[in-house]
Protein backbone atom coordinates (compact mmCIF):
# COMPACT_ATOMS: atom_id res chain seq x y z
CA UNK A 1 0.00 0.00 0.00
CA UNK A 2 2.89 2.55 0.73
CA UNK A 3 4.29 1.79 -2.48
CA UNK A 4 0.81 2.63 -4.69
CA UNK A 5 0.80 5.72 -2.22
CA UNK A 6 4.03 6.98 -3.34
CA UNK A 7 3.61 6.71 -6.71
CA UNK A 8 0.57 10.00 -6.35
CA UNK A 9 3.95 11.50 -4.70
CA UNK A 10 6.40 11.53 -7.67
CA UNK A 11 7.07 7.60 -7.02
CA UNK A 12 6.28 5.21 -9.79
CA UNK A 13 2.63 3.18 -8.52
CA UNK A 14 1.43 0.03 -9.41
CA UNK A 15 -2.31 1.54 -9.42
CA UNK A 16 -4.73 3.45 -7.79
CA UNK A 17 -5.31 2.37 -3.82
CA UNK A 18 -8.68 3.86 -4.11
CA UNK A 19 -10.89 5.86 -1.45
CA UNK A 20 -8.49 6.46 1.92
CA UNK A 21 -10.02 6.20 5.23
CA UNK A 22 -7.07 7.86 6.84
CA UNK A 23 -4.30 10.33 6.34
CA UNK A 24 -1.20 8.57 5.03
CA UNK A 25 2.42 9.87 6.40
CA UNK A 26 5.48 9.04 4.48
CA UNK A 27 8.41 9.94 7.09
CA UNK A 28 10.81 10.78 4.12
CA UNK A 29 13.48 12.39 6.52
CA UNK A 30 13.40 11.84 10.46
CA UNK A 31 16.80 13.71 11.77
CA UNK A 32 18.89 11.75 14.10
CA UNK A 33 18.43 13.33 17.18
CA UNK A 34 14.45 13.90 18.04
CA UNK A 35 14.79 15.86 22.05
CA UNK A 36 11.07 16.04 20.82
CA UNK A 37 7.99 15.20 19.44
CA UNK A 38 4.70 17.27 18.47
CA UNK A 39 1.72 15.99 21.10
CA UNK A 40 -2.02 17.31 21.00
CA UNK A 41 -2.04 20.74 22.40
CA UNK A 42 1.58 21.68 21.17
CA UNK A 43 2.20 25.09 19.45
CA UNK A 44 3.93 23.72 16.02
CA UNK A 45 5.61 26.00 13.46
CA UNK A 46 5.82 24.34 9.90
CA UNK A 47 6.22 25.10 6.29
CA UNK A 48 4.20 23.09 3.72
CA UNK A 49 3.17 22.92 -0.13
CA UNK A 50 0.01 21.50 -0.99
CA UNK A 51 -0.91 20.08 -4.03
CA UNK A 52 -3.14 17.94 -6.13
CA UNK A 53 -3.04 14.36 -7.34
CA UNK A 54 -2.17 15.76 -10.42
CA UNK A 55 0.82 17.80 -8.86
CA UNK A 56 -0.88 21.11 -9.82
CA UNK A 57 -0.01 23.33 -6.40
CA UNK A 58 -3.15 25.22 -4.25
CA UNK A 59 -1.17 26.52 -1.76
CA UNK A 60 2.43 27.12 -0.16
CA UNK A 61 3.97 28.89 2.91
CA UNK A 62 6.70 29.07 1.12
CA UNK A 63 4.97 31.55 -1.53
CA UNK A 64 3.95 33.65 1.13
CA UNK A 65 7.12 33.99 2.67
CA UNK A 66 6.12 32.95 6.38
CA UNK A 67 5.86 29.79 8.29
CA UNK A 68 2.30 28.58 9.93
CA UNK A 69 2.01 28.53 13.12
CA UNK A 70 -0.82 26.99 15.19
CA UNK A 71 -1.87 24.04 18.10
CA UNK A 72 -2.13 20.95 17.30
CA UNK A 73 -4.86 18.07 18.35
CA UNK A 74 -7.52 21.52 18.94
CA UNK A 75 -9.89 21.33 16.05
CA UNK A 76 -7.88 24.38 14.56
CA UNK A 77 -6.52 22.56 11.65
CA UNK A 78 -7.99 20.25 9.06
CA UNK A 79 -8.05 17.33 10.68
CA UNK A 80 -5.81 15.27 8.31
CA UNK A 81 -3.59 18.22 9.09
CA UNK A 82 -3.78 17.75 13.00
CA UNK A 83 -3.13 14.00 12.68
CA UNK A 84 -0.35 14.24 10.24
CA UNK A 85 1.78 16.99 12.65
CA UNK A 86 1.58 14.79 15.52
CA UNK A 87 4.91 12.97 16.48
CA UNK A 88 6.83 14.88 13.89
CA UNK A 89 9.72 15.86 15.58
CA UNK A 90 12.00 19.07 14.59
CA UNK A 91 13.30 19.25 11.34
CA UNK A 92 11.42 15.60 10.07
CA UNK A 93 9.93 15.93 6.78
CA UNK A 94 6.95 14.10 6.29
CA UNK A 95 4.51 13.59 2.89
CA UNK A 96 0.82 13.45 4.07
CA UNK A 97 -1.99 11.76 1.49
CA UNK A 98 -5.38 13.82 3.46
CA UNK A 99 -8.88 12.24 2.10
CA UNK A 100 -11.50 13.97 1.81
CA UNK A 101 -13.32 13.36 4.47
CA UNK A 102 -9.86 14.62 6.37
CA UNK A 103 -9.89 17.85 4.68
CA UNK A 104 -12.31 20.20 3.04
CA UNK A 105 -14.95 17.11 2.34
CA UNK A 106 -17.79 17.28 -0.75
CA UNK A 107 -17.95 21.50 -0.09
CA UNK A 108 -14.45 22.16 -0.44
CA UNK A 109 -12.76 25.86 -0.73
CA UNK A 110 -14.47 28.01 -3.31
CA UNK A 111 -12.04 29.03 -6.04
CA UNK A 112 -9.58 26.87 -4.35
CA UNK A 113 -9.91 23.55 -3.59
CA UNK A 114 -12.98 21.04 -5.29
CA UNK A 115 -15.33 18.84 -3.43
CA UNK A 116 -14.12 15.53 -2.72
CA UNK A 117 -10.57 16.70 -2.71
CA UNK A 118 -7.76 14.25 -1.99
CA UNK A 119 -4.92 16.99 -0.56
CA UNK A 120 -1.09 16.01 -0.89
CA UNK A 121 0.87 17.75 1.74
CA UNK A 122 4.99 18.12 1.80
CA UNK A 123 5.84 19.40 5.51
CA UNK A 124 8.56 20.72 7.59
CA UNK A 125 8.51 21.12 10.86
CA UNK A 126 10.37 23.90 12.79
CA UNK A 127 9.36 24.68 16.03
CA UNK A 128 7.36 22.56 18.77
CA UNK A 129 6.47 24.47 22.51
CA UNK A 130 4.12 24.50 25.09
CA UNK A 131 2.60 26.90 27.57
CA UNK A 132 3.48 24.34 29.77
CA UNK A 133 7.29 24.94 28.97
CA UNK A 134 9.99 25.90 31.17
CA UNK A 135 13.32 27.49 29.68
CA UNK A 136 15.74 24.45 29.51
CA UNK A 137 19.19 24.80 30.15
CA UNK A 138 21.71 22.98 29.35
CA UNK A 139 25.51 23.11 30.84
CA UNK A 140 28.05 22.79 28.13
CA UNK A 141 31.10 23.53 30.11
CA UNK A 142 32.15 25.49 33.19
CA UNK A 143 35.49 26.09 34.57
CA UNK A 144 36.81 24.33 38.05
CA UNK A 145 37.06 27.75 39.65
CA UNK A 146 33.91 29.31 40.17
CA UNK A 147 34.01 31.89 42.94
CA UNK A 148 30.95 33.99 42.23
CA UNK A 149 27.61 33.46 39.65
CA UNK A 150 25.59 35.57 37.50
CA UNK A 151 22.92 37.40 39.82
CA UNK A 152 20.00 40.11 39.30
CA UNK A 153 21.22 43.84 38.59
CA UNK A 154 24.82 42.31 37.50
CA UNK A 155 26.42 43.69 34.51
CA UNK A 156 27.38 40.85 31.95
CA UNK A 157 29.65 40.79 29.02
CA UNK A 158 29.02 37.31 26.76
CA UNK A 159 29.12 36.20 23.50
CA UNK A 160 26.30 33.93 22.05
CA UNK A 161 24.91 32.50 18.67
CA UNK A 162 21.42 32.81 18.13
CA UNK A 163 19.45 29.94 16.12
CA UNK A 164 16.09 29.29 15.25
CA UNK A 165 14.81 25.35 16.72
CA UNK A 166 15.32 24.11 13.51
CA UNK A 167 19.27 26.11 13.29
CA UNK A 168 18.58 28.53 11.31
CA UNK A 169 21.21 31.40 12.19
CA UNK A 170 19.63 34.93 13.04
CA UNK A 171 22.18 36.67 15.25
CA UNK A 172 25.57 36.43 16.40
CA UNK A 173 28.29 38.58 18.24
CA UNK A 174 31.01 36.62 17.38
CA UNK A 175 30.69 38.21 13.65
CA UNK A 176 30.40 41.33 15.39
CA UNK A 177 33.67 40.79 16.98
CA UNK A 178 32.25 42.05 19.91
CA UNK A 179 30.66 40.66 23.51
CA UNK A 180 26.83 41.42 24.12
CA UNK A 181 27.33 43.91 27.37
CA UNK A 182 24.10 44.06 29.43
CA UNK A 183 22.59 44.32 32.97
CA UNK A 184 20.94 41.12 33.97
CA UNK A 185 17.46 41.26 35.54
CA UNK A 186 16.33 44.88 34.87
CA UNK A 187 14.29 44.38 32.07
CA UNK A 188 17.18 44.98 28.79
CA UNK A 189 16.96 41.30 28.02
CA UNK A 190 14.18 39.17 26.70
CA UNK A 191 12.90 37.45 29.44
CA UNK A 192 14.27 33.75 28.89
CA UNK A 193 17.80 35.26 28.74
CA UNK A 194 17.82 37.05 31.93
CA UNK A 195 16.59 34.12 33.59
CA UNK A 196 19.48 31.99 31.63
CA UNK A 197 22.00 33.96 32.53
CA UNK A 198 21.39 33.62 36.27
CA UNK A 199 23.65 31.25 38.02
CA UNK A 200 26.59 31.31 35.44
CA UNK A 201 30.39 31.05 35.95
CA UNK A 202 33.08 33.65 34.22
CA UNK A 203 34.04 30.98 31.32
CA UNK A 204 30.88 28.62 31.40
CA UNK A 205 29.30 27.56 28.36
CA UNK A 206 25.58 27.08 28.06
CA UNK A 207 22.86 26.08 25.25
CA UNK A 208 19.40 28.07 26.26
CA UNK A 209 16.43 27.04 25.04
CA UNK A 210 13.78 30.08 24.90
CA UNK A 211 9.79 29.71 24.34
CA UNK A 212 8.27 32.03 21.96
CA UNK A 213 6.55 33.68 25.11
CA UNK A 214 9.50 33.97 26.69
CA UNK A 215 10.98 35.78 23.94
CA UNK A 216 10.00 37.74 21.12
CA UNK A 217 6.18 35.88 21.65
CA UNK A 218 3.65 36.42 18.16
CA UNK A 219 5.39 38.98 17.05
CA UNK A 220 8.98 37.32 16.56
CA UNK A 221 11.25 40.24 15.72
CA UNK A 222 11.70 41.89 11.93
CA UNK A 223 13.07 39.41 9.48
CA UNK A 224 15.21 36.84 11.29
CA UNK A 225 12.81 35.87 13.93
CA UNK A 226 9.39 35.05 13.30
CA UNK A 227 6.27 35.01 14.89
CA UNK A 228 6.17 32.13 17.58
CA UNK A 229 9.85 31.06 17.72
CA UNK A 230 11.59 28.88 19.99
CA UNK A 231 15.26 30.57 20.55
CA UNK A 232 18.24 28.65 20.57
CA UNK A 233 21.37 30.35 22.57
CA UNK A 234 24.48 29.08 22.63
CA UNK A 235 26.02 31.75 25.55
CA UNK A 236 29.93 31.67 26.68
CA UNK A 237 30.26 34.19 29.43
CA UNK A 238 32.75 36.45 29.26
CA UNK A 239 32.83 38.61 32.79
CA UNK A 240 30.96 40.02 34.86
CA UNK A 241 30.29 42.15 37.91
CA UNK A 242 27.96 44.60 39.95
CA UNK A 243 28.36 47.98 40.13
CA UNK A 244 28.16 47.78 43.57
CA UNK A 245 31.58 45.54 43.52
CA UNK A 246 34.65 46.90 45.13
CA UNK A 247 37.81 45.07 44.13
CA UNK A 248 38.57 41.37 45.06
CA UNK A 249 41.89 40.17 46.50
CA UNK A 250 43.11 36.93 47.01
CA UNK A 251 46.26 36.49 48.69
CA UNK A 252 48.54 33.66 46.72
CA UNK A 253 51.57 33.84 48.91
CA UNK A 254 52.45 35.95 51.99
CA UNK A 255 56.20 35.34 53.23
CA UNK A 256 56.23 33.99 57.05
CA UNK A 257 58.11 36.98 57.63
CA UNK A 258 56.58 40.45 56.71
CA UNK A 259 57.84 43.40 58.87
CA UNK A 260 56.32 45.94 57.43
CA UNK A 261 53.03 46.15 54.62
CA UNK A 262 53.15 48.89 51.97
CA UNK A 263 50.50 51.94 52.32
CA UNK A 264 49.78 55.20 50.59
CA UNK A 265 52.82 56.90 49.54
CA UNK A 266 54.77 54.27 49.18
CA UNK A 267 56.62 53.48 46.09
CA UNK A 268 56.65 49.69 44.93
CA UNK A 269 58.60 47.61 42.15
CA UNK A 270 56.39 44.55 41.15
CA UNK A 271 55.77 42.15 38.79
CA UNK A 272 52.69 41.16 37.35
CA UNK A 273 50.39 39.22 34.37
CA UNK A 274 47.03 41.09 33.55
CA UNK A 275 44.44 38.91 31.93
CA UNK A 276 40.80 39.37 31.13
CA UNK A 277 38.17 36.78 33.23
CA UNK A 278 38.25 34.43 30.26
CA UNK A 279 42.03 34.20 30.75
CA UNK A 280 42.85 36.42 27.76
CA UNK A 281 45.74 37.84 28.27
CA UNK A 282 46.45 41.57 27.47
CA UNK A 283 49.70 42.73 29.08
CA UNK A 284 52.50 41.77 31.08
CA UNK A 285 55.72 42.95 32.62
CA UNK A 286 57.63 39.55 32.71
CA UNK A 287 57.28 40.25 29.05
CA UNK A 288 59.03 43.73 28.83
CA UNK A 289 61.63 41.99 31.65
CA UNK A 290 61.33 45.16 34.07
CA UNK A 291 58.87 45.59 36.73
CA UNK A 292 56.53 48.35 37.34
CA UNK A 293 57.44 50.73 39.23
CA UNK A 294 55.15 53.74 40.67
CA UNK A 295 53.39 55.42 43.97
CA UNK A 296 50.35 53.93 45.54
CA UNK A 297 47.18 55.49 46.90
CA UNK A 298 48.32 58.73 44.46
CA UNK A 299 46.45 58.25 41.49
CA UNK A 300 49.36 56.97 39.28
CA UNK A 301 47.68 53.82 38.52
CA UNK A 302 44.13 52.33 38.35
CA UNK A 303 41.97 53.18 41.45
CA UNK A 304 41.28 49.07 41.46
CA UNK A 305 45.23 48.72 42.08
CA UNK A 306 45.52 51.74 44.00
CA UNK A 307 43.48 49.86 46.51
CA UNK A 308 44.94 46.19 45.39
CA UNK A 309 48.43 47.15 46.16
CA UNK A 310 47.64 48.37 49.59
CA UNK A 311 49.05 46.17 52.78
CA UNK A 312 51.27 44.65 50.49
CA UNK A 313 54.70 42.69 51.92
CA UNK A 314 58.02 41.94 50.41
CA UNK A 315 58.09 39.02 47.99
CA UNK A 316 53.72 38.59 48.46
CA UNK A 317 52.10 36.88 45.34
CA UNK A 318 48.66 38.48 45.28
CA UNK A 319 45.71 38.30 42.81
CA UNK A 320 43.56 41.35 42.28
CA UNK A 321 40.60 41.72 40.55
CA UNK A 322 39.30 44.84 39.34
CA UNK A 323 35.83 45.76 38.72
CA UNK A 324 35.49 48.03 35.40
CA UNK A 325 34.29 51.38 37.20
CA UNK A 326 37.55 50.65 39.25
CA UNK A 327 39.68 50.17 35.67
CA UNK A 328 39.21 51.65 32.46
CA UNK A 329 35.15 52.12 32.33
CA UNK A 330 33.49 51.34 29.30
CA UNK A 331 35.33 52.66 27.04
CA UNK A 332 37.91 50.21 27.86
CA UNK A 333 41.81 50.63 26.66
CA UNK A 334 43.33 50.47 23.52
CA UNK A 335 42.44 47.68 21.29
CA UNK A 336 43.29 44.88 24.43
CA UNK A 337 41.26 45.76 27.15
CA UNK A 338 37.28 45.76 25.91
CA UNK A 339 35.11 48.63 27.36
CA UNK A 340 33.28 47.32 30.80
CA UNK A 341 35.88 44.92 31.18
CA UNK A 342 36.89 43.18 34.71
CA UNK A 343 40.58 42.87 34.97
CA UNK A 344 42.85 40.35 36.93
CA UNK A 345 46.16 41.17 37.83
CA UNK A 346 48.29 38.12 39.03
CA UNK A 347 50.93 40.70 41.36
CA UNK A 348 54.74 39.62 42.67
CA UNK A 349 56.10 42.53 44.93
CA UNK A 350 59.69 42.83 44.98
CA UNK A 351 60.13 45.73 46.52
CA UNK A 352 58.80 49.07 47.93
CA UNK A 353 60.00 51.96 50.14
CA UNK A 354 58.87 55.18 51.38
CA UNK A 355 61.06 58.57 49.50
CA UNK A 356 61.81 59.05 53.85
CA UNK A 357 62.66 55.40 54.68
CA UNK A 358 66.27 55.61 56.28
CA UNK A 359 68.47 52.54 56.15
CA UNK A 360 67.38 50.07 58.44
CA UNK A 361 70.07 48.87 59.86
CA UNK A 362 70.05 45.46 62.14
CA UNK A 363 72.83 44.09 63.57
CA UNK A 364 73.16 40.66 63.52
CA UNK A 365 76.83 40.04 65.48
CA UNK A 366 78.57 42.66 67.56
CA UNK A 367 81.84 41.46 69.55
CA UNK A 368 81.84 42.12 73.02
CA UNK A 369 83.66 44.89 74.21
CA UNK A 370 83.47 47.02 71.47
CA UNK A 371 84.73 50.77 72.46
CA UNK A 372 86.32 51.94 69.63
CA UNK A 373 83.41 52.37 66.45
CA UNK A 374 83.65 53.59 62.74
CA UNK A 375 83.53 57.40 62.30
CA UNK A 376 83.21 59.86 59.14
CA UNK A 377 86.52 60.25 57.30
CA UNK A 378 87.87 56.41 58.85
CA UNK A 379 89.25 53.94 56.61
CA UNK A 380 87.71 50.81 56.75
CA UNK A 381 88.11 47.40 55.36
CA UNK A 382 84.90 45.11 54.84
CA UNK A 383 83.01 41.88 53.18
CA UNK A 384 79.53 42.39 51.91
CA UNK A 385 76.91 40.39 49.91
CA UNK A 386 74.64 42.73 48.14
CA UNK A 387 71.41 41.12 46.69
CA UNK A 388 67.19 42.75 45.54
CA UNK A 389 64.71 42.18 48.21
CA UNK A 390 63.50 39.24 46.64
CA UNK A 391 67.12 37.31 47.11
CA UNK A 392 68.45 38.10 43.78
CA UNK A 393 72.26 38.54 44.17
CA UNK A 394 74.00 41.61 42.85
CA UNK A 395 77.95 41.82 44.19
CA UNK A 396 79.85 40.29 46.36
CA UNK A 397 83.30 41.27 48.07
CA UNK A 398 83.88 37.44 48.41
CA UNK A 399 84.22 36.94 44.59
CA UNK A 400 88.10 39.16 44.60
CA UNK A 401 90.97 38.14 46.81
CA UNK A 402 90.42 40.84 49.17
CA UNK A 403 88.20 42.96 51.20
CA UNK A 404 87.00 45.88 49.92
CA UNK A 405 88.48 49.46 51.09
CA UNK A 406 86.91 52.40 51.30
CA UNK A 407 87.58 56.24 53.29
CA UNK A 408 83.89 56.75 54.95
CA UNK A 409 82.38 59.92 54.01
CA UNK A 410 84.23 60.71 50.67
CA UNK A 411 81.58 59.89 48.43
CA UNK A 412 83.11 56.53 47.21
CA UNK A 413 80.11 53.90 48.51
CA UNK A 414 76.34 55.02 48.02
CA UNK A 415 75.12 56.84 50.86
CA UNK A 416 73.37 53.85 52.48
CA UNK A 417 75.89 51.62 52.53
CA UNK A 418 78.24 54.62 54.08
CA UNK A 419 75.66 55.07 56.63
CA UNK A 420 75.15 51.37 57.68
CA UNK A 421 79.14 51.18 57.69
CA UNK A 422 79.36 54.09 60.20
CA UNK A 423 79.66 53.16 64.48
CA UNK A 424 80.38 49.44 63.98
CA UNK A 425 82.82 47.68 65.63
CA UNK A 426 86.29 45.51 63.98
CA UNK A 427 84.14 41.77 63.63
CA UNK A 428 80.70 43.22 63.41
CA UNK A 429 78.42 42.07 61.01
CA UNK A 430 75.14 43.79 60.33
CA UNK A 431 72.39 43.87 57.53
CA UNK A 432 71.57 46.79 55.68
CA UNK A 433 68.25 48.04 53.93
CA UNK A 434 69.40 50.43 51.52
CA UNK A 435 66.29 53.01 50.11
CA UNK A 436 66.67 53.31 47.05
CA UNK A 437 67.35 57.71 47.18
CA UNK A 438 70.07 56.28 49.70
CA UNK A 439 71.47 53.76 46.72
CA UNK A 440 71.01 54.33 43.14
CA UNK A 441 68.30 56.25 42.56
CA UNK A 442 65.50 55.98 39.72
CA UNK A 443 68.01 55.27 37.01
CA UNK A 444 69.72 52.45 39.16
CA UNK A 445 73.80 51.45 37.80
CA UNK A 446 75.01 48.18 36.10
CA UNK A 447 73.09 45.09 37.35
CA UNK A 448 71.08 47.36 39.34
CA UNK A 449 67.69 48.10 38.16
CA UNK A 450 66.39 51.55 39.08
CA UNK A 451 64.18 52.67 42.34
CA UNK A 452 65.72 48.90 43.61
CA UNK A 453 65.93 48.51 47.52
CA UNK A 454 69.18 46.52 48.22
CA UNK A 455 69.73 44.26 50.59
CA UNK A 456 73.58 44.32 52.20
CA UNK A 457 75.29 42.02 54.28
CA UNK A 458 78.30 43.35 55.88
CA UNK A 459 81.12 42.16 58.13
CA UNK A 460 83.86 44.70 59.20
CA UNK A 461 87.13 43.53 59.12
CA UNK A 462 89.15 46.61 59.78
CA UNK A 463 89.60 49.88 60.74
CA UNK A 464 91.94 52.79 60.71
CA UNK A 465 91.26 56.18 62.47
CA UNK A 466 90.98 59.02 59.78
CA UNK A 467 91.67 62.54 59.38
CA UNK A 468 89.23 65.64 58.98
CA UNK A 469 88.44 66.21 55.42
CA UNK A 470 91.45 67.83 53.18
CA UNK A 471 93.89 66.89 55.41
CA UNK A 472 96.81 64.06 54.46
CA UNK A 473 98.43 64.45 58.20
CA UNK A 474 97.31 65.41 61.22
CA UNK A 475 99.74 66.04 64.29
CA UNK A 476 98.70 64.38 67.47
CA UNK A 477 99.50 67.45 69.38
CA UNK A 478 101.36 70.41 68.22
CA UNK A 479 103.44 70.66 65.31
CA UNK A 480 107.24 71.09 66.21
CA UNK A 481 107.60 75.41 66.66
CA UNK A 482 110.85 75.05 63.88
CA UNK A 483 109.23 72.27 61.12
CA UNK A 484 111.24 73.15 58.36
CA UNK A 485 114.38 72.72 60.03
CA UNK A 486 113.57 69.66 60.97
CA UNK A 487 112.19 68.49 57.83
CA UNK A 488 115.60 69.57 56.71
CA UNK A 489 117.43 66.89 57.42
CA UNK A 490 120.70 67.53 55.77
CA UNK A 491 120.40 71.03 56.38
CA UNK A 492 121.02 71.91 53.15
CA UNK A 493 118.17 74.43 52.84
CA UNK A 494 116.02 72.56 50.91
CA UNK A 495 113.46 69.66 51.19
CA UNK A 496 113.75 67.15 48.64
CA UNK A 497 111.28 64.25 48.41
CA UNK A 498 113.19 61.87 50.00
CA UNK A 499 113.53 64.20 52.93
CA UNK A 500 109.81 64.69 53.01
CA UNK A 501 108.70 61.17 52.72
CA UNK A 502 111.53 59.77 55.77
CA UNK A 503 110.20 62.89 58.28
CA UNK A 504 106.83 62.08 57.55
CA UNK A 505 107.42 58.37 58.02
CA UNK A 506 109.50 59.06 61.11
CA UNK A 507 106.66 60.63 62.93
CA UNK A 508 104.36 58.31 62.18
CA UNK A 509 106.55 56.04 63.83
CA UNK A 510 107.00 57.50 66.35
CA UNK A 511 103.62 58.15 66.73
CA UNK A 512 103.19 61.75 66.83
CA UNK A 513 101.13 61.81 63.81
CA UNK A 514 99.01 60.39 61.35
CA UNK A 515 98.54 60.20 57.94
CA UNK A 516 95.27 59.85 56.04
CA UNK A 517 94.19 55.94 55.69
CA UNK A 518 94.85 54.49 52.41
CA UNK A 519 96.11 51.24 51.01
CA UNK A 520 98.64 52.95 49.41
CA UNK A 521 100.58 55.23 51.94
CA UNK A 522 103.37 56.06 49.63
CA UNK A 523 100.85 57.48 47.22
CA UNK A 524 99.48 59.83 50.21
CA UNK A 525 102.86 61.03 51.29
CA UNK A 526 103.92 61.58 47.43
CA UNK A 527 100.49 63.99 47.65
CA UNK A 528 101.38 65.72 50.15
CA UNK A 529 104.34 66.87 48.40
CA UNK A 530 103.21 67.52 45.80
CA UNK A 531 101.07 69.33 47.22
CA UNK A 532 103.78 71.57 49.03
CA UNK A 533 106.10 71.88 46.22
CA UNK A 534 104.20 74.65 44.99
CA UNK A 535 105.97 75.73 41.98
CA UNK A 536 106.89 72.00 40.79
CA UNK A 537 110.79 72.53 41.24
CA UNK A 538 111.08 68.87 42.98
CA UNK A 539 112.23 70.83 46.59
CA UNK A 540 110.17 72.38 48.94
CA UNK A 541 111.39 75.69 50.45
CA UNK A 542 110.60 77.36 53.39
CA UNK A 543 108.48 79.79 51.73
CA UNK A 544 106.87 77.09 50.37
CA UNK A 545 106.24 74.80 53.17
CA UNK A 546 102.56 75.57 55.47
CA UNK A 547 100.46 73.45 57.31
CA UNK A 548 96.94 73.44 56.36
CA UNK A 549 95.90 75.40 59.22
CA UNK A 550 97.58 78.59 57.96
CA UNK A 551 96.13 78.32 54.52
CA UNK A 552 92.65 78.08 55.81
CA UNK A 553 93.61 81.36 57.53
CA UNK A 554 94.99 82.90 54.57
CA UNK A 555 91.74 81.84 52.94
CA UNK A 556 89.94 83.41 55.44
CA UNK A 557 92.04 86.89 55.46
CA UNK A 558 91.35 86.89 51.78
CA UNK A 559 87.66 86.47 51.77
CA UNK A 560 87.50 89.03 54.66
Amino acid sequence: LLLLLLGSLGVPALGDPGPLEDVVIDRYYIPKICLREAQMGDFVRYHYNGTFRDGRKFDSSYDRGATVAGVVGVGRLITGMDRGLQGMCVNERRHLIVPPHLGYGSIGVAGLIPPDATLYFDVVMLDIWNKKDKLQITTLSKPERCNRTVENSDFVRYHYNGTLLDGTPFDSSYSKDSTYDTYVGTGWLIKGMDQGLLGMCAGEKRSIIIPPFLAYGEKGYGTVIPPQASLVFSVLLVDFHNPKDGIFVEHLEVPESCKRRAVTGDFVRYHYNGTLMDGTLFDSSYSRNHTYDTYIGKGYIIPGMDQGLQGVCVGERRRVVVPPHLAYGENGAGNKIPGSAVLIFDVHIIDFHNPVDPVEIETVYRPEGCNVTTRDRDFVRYHYNCSLLDGTELFSSHDYEKPQEVTLGTNKVIEGLNRGLLDMCAGERRVLIVPPHLGHGESGARGVPGSAVLRFEVELISMEEGVPEGYFFIWHGDPPANLYEQMDLNKDGEIPAEEFSTFIKTQVAEGKGRLMPSSDPEKVIADMFTNQDRNQDGKITSEELKLKSDEDQEKIHEEL
